[in-house]
């Protein structure tokens, strides 16, 4: 969680603790990326990121993963000039539980 001067919230990451059978190590899923609208384009984001990977590495996690949206290209610069890298050999498939 991101606060500013006065303690109020300007934003969260949200990690998931999950398990690579492949690599037989813990990983993390960063379900969550949100700063609120007034506090964007300030580095909260960023900030957010590092400390979602600097948990994972203390927490002895091998590798964080996430997904976004194709058109969210402000969260795909984010990411992408903190060092994550696209993967592109595999398609995501969801499937809908709800009637």
């Amino acid at each position: 969680m991101a606060t500013g001067d006065c303690g109020e919230v300007l934003g969260f990451v949200q990690l998931y603790p999950s398990f690579s059978s492949g690599a037989a190590a813990r990983i993390l899923i960063l379900n969550d990326l949100f700063v609120i609208p007034e506090a964007r384009r300030r580095g909260i984001g960023k900030l957010l990121v590092r400390a979602a990977a600097d948990y994972g590495r203390v927490t002895g996690a091998i590798r964080l993963t996430l997904s976004t949206e194709v058109a969210n290209l402000a969260a795909q610069a984010l990411y992408e000039s903190e060092g994550w890298q696209i993967q592109k050999d595999f398609y995501v498939y969801n499937l809908g539980l709800t009637q």
